[in-house]
């Protein structure tokens, strides 16, 4: 070879020198491109749970109620023994238009009534001012009809009578009495703050109407509304087989 074709091949990097072929480099991944590692497949995400929303369920429980519960409306010689009456503790619907929980005491016969008839009165959202025992204000009814309390157990004569209430049997309920009061046959009613509330039919939050849904729900279950009684009439009460 001559001198100036050594130059030539010295000073040459890729091309092939006296006609041979330069090293193929080799491949920096050490793997071919059709043998590279595919990517992992990705799991979906799990969808979300549906977050609850609205008030919750009607729920009602019923149980046996202890003495020390009755501490003023039991007595000994009240026309049921304690042992007869169950504590009902359910879900009412109230004035500030949530869900609450609040208790009655009725006897055990009528238990299944009682919750059936506020299921109902909760399922159409018709609103409670509270729904406490009546020991709450010392077995006191007229204390207990101020603070507009429904309630039902309570061992007293009926109003104006010597005769045992339907109450003291634990088969009658009085609801929202503020908003339904115990009007005389000329009108009067003994609670000032009630007063605007003698008349029916009438508009209002809680108000109770002849023949409305409020009534149609206890008639469902055999109980009486007293606001159906002639003369007096007593638009808060609920019980069963009258009086």
């Amino acid at each position: 070879m001559k001198r100036s074709a050594v130059l030539a091949c010295l000073t040459l990097t890729v091309v092939a020198c006296a006609g041979q072929t330069p090293a193929a480099q080799p491949d920096r991944t050490g793997l071919e491109p059709a043998q590279a590692t595919p990517s992992a497949p990705v799991s979906p995400s799990p969808s979300p749970s549906p977050t609850r929303t609205g008030p919750p369920e009607f729920t009602a429980k019923v149980t046996k109620i202890a003495r020390d519960r009755l501490p003023y409306s039991w007595r000994p010689g009240c026309p049921v023994g304690y042992q007869d009456l169950r504590l009902v503790t359910m879900t009412y619907w109230g004035f500030d238009n949530r869900a609450h929980t609040g208790e009655l005491v009725v006897r055990d016969t009528v238990a299944d009534d009682i919750t059936t008839a506020f299921k109902k009165l909760y399922d159409m959202r018709f609103p409670i001012k509270q729904m406490r025992l009546v020991d709450v204000y010392k077995g006191d009814d007229f204390d207990s009809i101020e603070a507009d309390n429904t309630s039902a157990f309570n061992c007293r004569p009926a109003t104006g009578s010597s005769s045992w209430s339907k109450h003291a049997y634990g088969q009658a309920v009085d609801i929202n009495p503020r908003e339904n009061p115990y009007v005389t046959a000329g009108g009067g009613t003994a609670h000032q703050n009630a007063k605007q509330f003698t008349k029916r039919p009438m508009k209002g939050k809680g108000v109770i109407n002849p023949g409305d849904k409020v009534v149609r729900a206890f008639s469902s279950v055999g109980w009486e509304w007293g606001g159906y009684w002639s003369g007096t009439k007593d638009y808060q009460h609920f019980s069963k087989g009258g009086g």
